[in-house]
């Protein structure tokens, strides 16, 4: 799974996030909302929740916007569900793109989705029409600079846990679990010391990816990305595109 690291792209939207953090304090706020209605506002007792704290303070959302957000959605008030719903569809020269979204308003979510997918010349397809272009798999991203662990050591580690593979980039090492034991191997992993990931979740990894030359094209892939990065309804974009 080598040579296609996401390790650069995650450190460009956490710039962009920081340049604007309303939109990673809303996407984190509302994955807090259904952690806390799921299981409960105690992180102790709550995986879920304390993965979204993690991801959380690793986008500097300060500790008392993250304590704030657990009390309103475990408060009576609280009356917001956010549901989940994906959408499928290609971008220019065929890339194909998953888009997941939390949010209270399916119609409005729909109708911003379908306009990304147009503005940039692409288009919504049916449920599947792209998903089995990709293997869901666990995902931990490890910044070297953060990282005193010899890369040997790390790999062995990861592999005790239950880890199905590893791989070591030019900038972060990847560790790749199957998804349902993801929760299971993170937790390991803390426990042997390993707590600074750049990025840890469930993602969604292209079985193959697709380059682009022509300049119309890419500004296309461009557009649509930038429009859903935008949205803040959209938590996670899926996408076959060569970026490198």
């Amino acid at each position: 799974m080598s040579g296609h690291s996401k390790f650069a792209n995650i450190k460009h939207k956490k710039e962009k996030n920081d340049a604007a953090k309303g939109k990673i304090f809303t996407i984190i706020g509302r994955e807090i909302a259904v952690a806390v209605k799921e299981g409960g506002p105690d992180p102790a007792n709550n995986f879920k929740l304390a993965t979204v704290i993690a991801k959380a303070k690793a986008n500097n959302v300060p500790n008392d916007t993250i304590e704030r957000g657990i009390k309103k959605a475990a408060g009576e008030g609280s009356s917001v569900n956010y549901e989940y719903c994906s959408y499928e569809g290609y971008g220019p020269n065929g890339i194909a793109i998953i888009v997941d979204c939390l949010t209270d308003n399916k119609n409005r979510t729909a109708a911003n989705v379908r306009s990304a997918f147009t503005k940039g010349g692409g288009s919504i397809g049916t449920p599947g029409c792209v998903s089995f272009m990709f293997d869901k798999k666990g995902e931990i991203i490890i910044d070297k600079e953060d990282f005193d662990m010899d890369a040997d050591t790390l790999m062995m580690t990861a592999l005790d846990c239950g880890a199905e593979d590893f791989s070591e980039e030019e900038d972060c090492f990847e560790i790749y679990t199957d998804p349902d034991a993801f929760d299971d191997i993170l937790n390991k992993l803390k426990e042997a010391g390993i707590t600074d990931f750049a990025s840890a979740e469930v993602t969604m990894i292209p079985q193959n990816y697709v380059k682009l030359t022509d300049e119309g094209a890419i500004r296309n892939i461009n557009r649509i990305l930038d429009l859903l990065d935008e949205d803040d309804d959209v938590q996670n974009v899926y996408h076959n595109y060569d970026e490198e």
